[in-house]
C-alpha cells in the first residue's frame, strides 16, 4: 500500500510520453496537471502508470483546488500515494499558493480577456458544477489573488453583490474581473448573466472598484461580456 506498493514507473512509458522528458524538451507549461503531478509521484500502481494515477488523484479531489484543500491524512490514504508522496504533493501545491501571493512584479498582469481566461479556462472548463470566482487586481492590473464566491447549483440572478465585492474591499483591490462557468460547455451568456454584470458594474462605480470584465467559461472556450458590450453599457 501507499509508497511501497509496486507499480508502473514513468520509465515504463514511451520516451516521447514521459513527463520529465516532455518538460525538458517543451517546457513545464506544455504539460497537463496530471503530467506535472506524475513527475512528483514517480511511480504508479498495478494496472495504472504514474500519469493515470495522477489523473485519478486529481479526479478524486476535484482538481488542483481540491488537492490544495485536501487534508494531509486523506491524501495519505489514497492508494498509490502514501505519506512520502503526499508530503511532496502538499509541498508543491503550497509553493504554487505562495507564488500567487508573491511580490506584485512576480504576479500575473491581466491586460486582456485572454490573459484572465488563461488563468481559469483549463480548470473551470472541466468543472461539473457552476463556480463563480473573482480575480482581485491592484492599480497596475497585477493579480492579487483569486477567490471563489459561489459553488454548486448557481443562478446568477441570485448572486449577492456584497459577497462579490467583500474580498475586494478587504484586499484593497482597485479592480476585479468576475468569471463563472457553464457546465454544459456552452459559454453563451444568459439574460441573467447580463443582468448581474450590469448590477456589478454599477456597484463597482459606487465602491470605486472597477469591474473590468465578466467571463463566462465553457469547454475550451469563453465569452467576454465586456468585449461583447453586454452589461457594460452606460446606464
Amino acid at each position: 500500500m501507499g509508497d511501497r506498493e509496486p507499480g508502473y514507473r514513468i520509465t515504463d512509458l514511451a520516451t516521447s510520453d514521459r513527463p520529465r522528458e516532455r518538460l525538458a524538451s517543451l517546457g513545464a507549461g506544455a504539460l497537463s496537471n496530471a503530467e506535472l503531478i506524475a513527475i512528483l509521484l514517480r511511480t504508479g500502481i498495478e494496472g495504472m502508470n504514474a500519469v493515470q494515477l495522477a489523473q485519478r488523484v486529481l479526479n478524486d479531489f476535484g482538481g488542483l483546488v481540491g488537492l490544495h484543500k485536501a487534508p494531509y491524512d486523506e491524501l495519505c490514504q489514497q492508494r498509490g500515494v502514501g505519506p512520502a508522496k503526499a508530503t511532496q504533493l502538499k509541498a508543491a501545491v503550497e509553493l504554487g499558493r505562495r507564488l500567487s501571493v508573491a511580490l506584485p512584479e512576480e504576479r500575473p498582469t491581466i491586460q486582456s480577456p485572454e490573459d484572465a481566461a488563461a488563468l481559469l479556462l483549463y480548470e473551470m472548463g472541466a468543472l461539473e458544477q457552476e463556480h463563480f470566482r473573482v480575480l482581485l487586481l491592484d492599480t497596475r492590473n497585477h493579480l492579487i489573488r483569486t477567490v471563489e464566491v459561489y459553488q454548486g447549483s448557481l443562478n446568477t440572478s441570485l448572486i449577492r453583490v456584497g459577497e462579490v465585492f467583500k474580498e475586494a474591499v478587504r484586499s484593497n483591490a482597485a479592480a476585479i474581473i468576475v468569471a463563472h462557468n457553464h457546465p454544459s460547455g456552452d459559454p453563451t451568456p444568459s439574460p441573467d448573466d447580463i443582468n448581474v454584470t450590469r448590477a456589478l458594474v454599477e456597484a463597482g462605480r459606487l465602491l470605486d472598484i472597477e469591474v473590468l470584465d465578466h467571463l463566462v467559461i465553457g469547454k475550451n472556450r469563453f465569452v467576454s461580456l465586456k468585449a461583447k458590450g453586454l452589461g457594460f453599457n452606460s446606464t
